[in-house]
């Protein structure tokens, strides 16, 4: 559900002068079974608050975890990994690209810092290996 409203602040009083009606332009989307408000591309976010997303985190630290166990030699591939964890080897694959992502990147996610429209689906496309044009695939104005 993606509603937008015009681009700029617009502020009306009425002819009596006993009401004034703010509009300001926002958009709204359906993230995770909730509604989120998101402000317009560029402006300040109204909600300084951390918000962790977990599904994002929790894929972060089974990247860390799933590419310790390949490289201590516990398992001798990813497929054999996939297999013993009980998951797709494509999936295996998608999730253990996290651990490339820009040191930086991953803390600000850990702290919940991360744009709000920030998603694991962006984070499981390919990324550039450079960390510079990580940021500028992740952080571009939506």
């Amino acid at each position: 559900m993606t509603a937008t409203a015009t681009q700029a602040i617009k502020t009306s009083i009425s002819r009596d002068g006993r009401t004034a009606t703010v509009s300001i332009p926002v958009t709204f989307r359906q993230r995770g079974g909730r509604k989120q408000i998101l402000t317009p591309p560029g402006a300040t976010p109204w909600s300084l608050a951390a918000r962790v997303d977990t599904a994002i985190v929790k894929a972060i630290l089974r990247a860390h975890r799933w590419r310790q166990m390949l490289e201590s030699g516990e398992y001798a591939s990813s497929a054999e990994l996939a297999k013993a964890e009980k998951v797709n080897a494509s999936y295996l694959s998608r999730i253990l690209r996290l651990t490339l992502i820009a040191p930086d990147i991953t803390e600000t996610i850990l702290n919940g810092r991360q744009p709000s429209t920030l998603q694991l689906d962006d984070l499981l496309k390919p990324l550039p290996a450079a960390w510079s044009q990580q940021h500028s695939k992740l952080y571009r104005p939506q």
